[in-house]
Formats: C-alpha cells, sequence, structure tokens
C-alpha cells in the first residue's frame, strides 16, 4: 500500500486511502475502466487484503483465443472495488473512472497468492458480465534493464469453457456503463468533477 499512497495526495482525490481496509468474507474482483492518460480497463482481484491489480489496454476478452495484455500496476486498498468518479488534473492517473464489472472470484489454482507469485494463476469470475474460468500468466519478468523491456507483463486470458463467447466483443469504454450507477465515463466526469 506504501506504493499506492505515495503517488496520491488523499487532500485533492477522492481515491480511498485504505487505512481501514476491512477484510472480506468472499474474494472479490472489479474490473474498472479508466480514462487517464490513456483509456483503458484496470483489472483488480482481491488477494490478501489488497487488491492485485493489472491494467489491460483492450479490456477482458470472453473470446478464449484472445490473449490481452495487462501490466501490473500498483496493490490498490480494498475500497477501491467501489471507487467511481474523477481523479483531478495534476494527480497520479487523472481522468474520470468507473466500475464496469464486479463480483466474487474463486481460486482454481491452489495457494492462490503463491501462484501469482510463481506467474500462473487460475480462477473462476461470478461477475455481472464476466463469467467462468480465466488465466492470468506473466510472459515477460520486471528485469532490472531500463525501458520496458524489464517491465513485468501478463496475459489476461479467457478459459475454453460453457461461459466463453467466440467473436465476443470488449465494449467501446467511452459508452460503457457503470455496474454500480449506469452512467458513463462522460456522465461522471460532468456530474462529478472537471474535464481534462
Amino acid at each position: 500500500m506504501e506504493r499506492y499512497r505515495g503517488k496520491r495526495h488523499f487532500a485533492k482525490t477522492s481515491e480511498p486511502r485504505g487505512a481501514d481496509a476491512p477484510a472480506g468474507e468472499s474474494a472479490g474482483f472489479v474490473v474498472q475502466i479508466h480514462d487517464a492518460t490513456t483509456t483503458h480497463f484496470d483489472f483488480r482481484l482481491e488477494v490478501d487484503g489488497v487488491l492485485k491489480s493489472w491494467s489491460v489496454p483492450k479490456g477482458p476478452s470472453a473470446d478464449p483465443r484472445e490473449k490481452r495484455l495487462a501490466m501490473p500496476t500498483e496493490d490498490h486498498p480494498l475500497e477501491y472495488r467501489e471507487f467511481e468518479g474523477v481523479i483531478p488534473s495534476g494527480e497520479y492517473g487523472a481522468g474520470p473512472v468507473i466500475v464496469w464489472d464486479e463480483g466474487t472470484y474463486r481460486p482454481l489454482s491452489e495457494d492462490f497468492a503463491h501462484a501469482l507469485e510463481r506467474g500462473h494463476a487460475t480462477f473462476w469470475l461470478d461477475g455481472g458480465k464476466l463469467h467462468g474460468g480465466w488465466a492470468l500468466t506473466r510472459f515477460r519478468g520486471g528485469g532490472t534493464h531500463g525501458g520496458d523491456e524489464g517491465r513485468e507483463a501478463w496475459l489476461l486470458v479467457k478459459q475454453s469453457d460453457a461461459r466463453a463467447a467466440r467473436e465476443a466483443r470488449t465494449p467501446d469504454p467511452q459508452r460503457a456503463r457503470s455496474a454500480l450507477t449506469r452512467r458513463t465515463l462522460k456522465q461522471v466526469t460532468e456530474e462529478d468533477g472537471e474535464a481534462d
């Protein structure tokens, strides 16, 4: 949480600090759409009292043939599962955020936290939009080199099961609606904050 808190000024942003994060009964997940420097989907899984997080530029796909790049970001507090609003200009990640999907998940890999450390974890999602088996697999480790070649990179892939959908389309982030409030990114910006 130190890395997460170090990037934010909580006097300026309404993002949760994470100081009073309660431990949940069941493991949860959230997928948020974030219109920052680039528009992307943030995929977050509750693991060991935090939300392990990946930025997924093209969003999750229900088509098992589509492997989606997932770049790890800092752990977020559990309260971030419900965060929707506008991160102010000048702050890390400035721009509107909506909750696109949320729900619970169950690990299919034994010792899930350790499976993530090793670089391959499977899990079952029960969300409003995303269902069934999924896998996160690290294909490039975070080395000590400079530039992108040293950045850790993962793939998020839907497993072939009854919940898979061939030719599945990820929604247009600008037209997608929040799972919590039914608002679009534009509506969140108009109602909650500044446009930038």
